[in-house]
């Protein structure tokens, strides 16, 4: 079940050398309740492209989102991304479950935090 998303952040760095994950500012990972080494989707709202990788913690208060390893070649500085996660939940839980998103604004600072709402929104 999807667990969390952070939405419309920037891309503030792709590093094609390093071995491979994202690095993400640990205030947004914890305000998105992403563990480090958690599995995170990667979704680019820029160029449409969509990969898996593992979260790692950056700099608190940084507002770094940077894309490492091969995934660099699809997703570019100034990007914008959607970083998500789900989790797997027995029946019972799952049918009192609510997704976490985080909003952020043009400097990956955490602007709302919120439960997910269903259903169709536009969000600028």
């Amino acid at each position: 079940m999807f667990a969390s998303k952070i939405h419309r952040a920037t891309v503030t760095g792709a590093d094609v050398d390093y071995e491979g994950s994202v690095t993400v500012d640990r205030d947004l990972l914890d305000a998105a309740g992403i563990l480090e080494w958690e599995e995170v989707h990667v979704w680019d709202i820029t160029n449409g492209a969509r990969l898996t990788t593992y979260a790692i913690a950056g700099e608190r208060g940084s507002g770094d989102i940077c894309i490492n390893g091969a995934a660099a070649h699809l997703v570019g500085v100034g990007d914008l991304v959607i970083l998500a996660t789900f989790v797997d939940l027995e029946e019972t839980s799952a049918r009192d479950h609510t997704p976490t998103v985080v909003f952020v604004d043009e400097r990956n600072r955490v602007r709302e935090r919120r439960d997910e709402v269903a259903g169709p929104a536009r969000v600028a």
